[in-house]
């Protein structure tokens, strides 16, 4: 038997149970995989991040989602678990800016930590932005959806798009369509599986507040149903709509998980690959006896 500390905090939140819920176990070298996708299980949060040793970097990051499958990238996932870390002291003095770097799979990326009136508040870089070709057909993306032929606007086109995690984007009507998205998870994979993709980011833009993006995330190649807020998917939108000159400026706001009743705000700057900024509320802390 061993204790670990673990726990659940709120990522892209201001006050508790907003945001997207991120479980977190420190000190996981001595875990077995099958042992992380269990403990992962049990949390039964969309990612269970667990913070191991690394020789790279100051920490490693694994993430898994209640499934079992191990995720990757720069997301809620890795910003989650250094606030987690910041909030409770095991970074130092935070007073002033500081950088850390994370070991995520084959990458090692920089985050940038600070305290600003007695919260933690992470900037993190994500991979230069690396796109697929875009889909030939989206009548069978419109019918995965749950949406009509004409909710999908042809500019930008769909197509994946990865910063460290290829993701489908998907350009909507508006937010109404967003939210009358109704998928089905086996179609929606069908269409993934053509795709280099691995989750499906709709989107639309409301014409009064360009810099903002309204969005809702779909991940049937993991298990994952909805996710409240996706950093992964949030990066290579923003570099995607800039590299499309959809936006004119280095930043942009997304609003994710309102339709689920968890409302986030995810800001991206492009310095020039993604900078996925934000903060979290710790909600749960307590040891885990495996």
């Amino acid at each position: 038997m061993v204790d670990l500390i673990a726990g659940i905090i709120d990522v892209f939140a201001d006050v508790p149970l907003t945001g997207n819920p991120l479980a977190v176990v420190q000190g996981a070298d001595d875990l077995s995989d099958e042992t992380m996708r269990r403990i992962a299980g049990e949390f039964h949060q969309a990612e269970t991040t667990f913070i191991l040793r690394s020789t790279r970097a100051d920490w490693e990051l694994r993430s898994f989602t209640a499934s079992g499958a191990e995720v990757f990238g720069a997301g809620h996932n890795a910003l989650g678990a250094w606030l987690w870390l910041g909030e409770h002291g095991d970074l130092g003095s935070l007073t002033r800016a500081r950088t850390f770097h994370q070991e995520i799979g084959p990458d090692v990326l920089p985050i940038e930590l600070v305290s600003i009136d007695a919260r933690v508040h992470g900037r993190m870089r994500q991979g230069p932005l690396r796109l697929s070709e875009p889909l030939d057909d989206v009548a069978p993306l419109a019918v995965a959806l749950g949406l009509e032929h004409g909710d999908i606007l042809p500019e930008p086109p769909p197509r994946p798009a990865d910063t460290g995690a290829a993701h489908l984007l998907v350009r909507v009507r508006n937010a109404a369509t967003v939210d009358k998205a109704r998928p089905d998870a086996g179609a929606l994979l069908a269409v993934l599986n053509g795709t280099p993709a691995e989750g499906c980011y709709i989107y639309a833009f409301d014409p009064d507040n360009p810099e903002t993006a309204y969005a809702r995330f779909f991940n049937p190649t993991v298990g994952l149903w909805e996710d409240a807020a996706t950093g992964t998917a949030a990066g290579p939108l923003a570099a995607y709509l800039a590299a499309t000159q959809f936006i004119k400026n280095d930043e942009l706001a997304i609003e994710q998980g309102t339709r689920m009743g968890r409302r986030s705000i995810l800001r991206v700057r492009l310095r020039p690959e993604p900078e996925l900024s934000g903060t979290g509320v710790v909600v749960l802390k307590g040891l885990l006896r495996v």
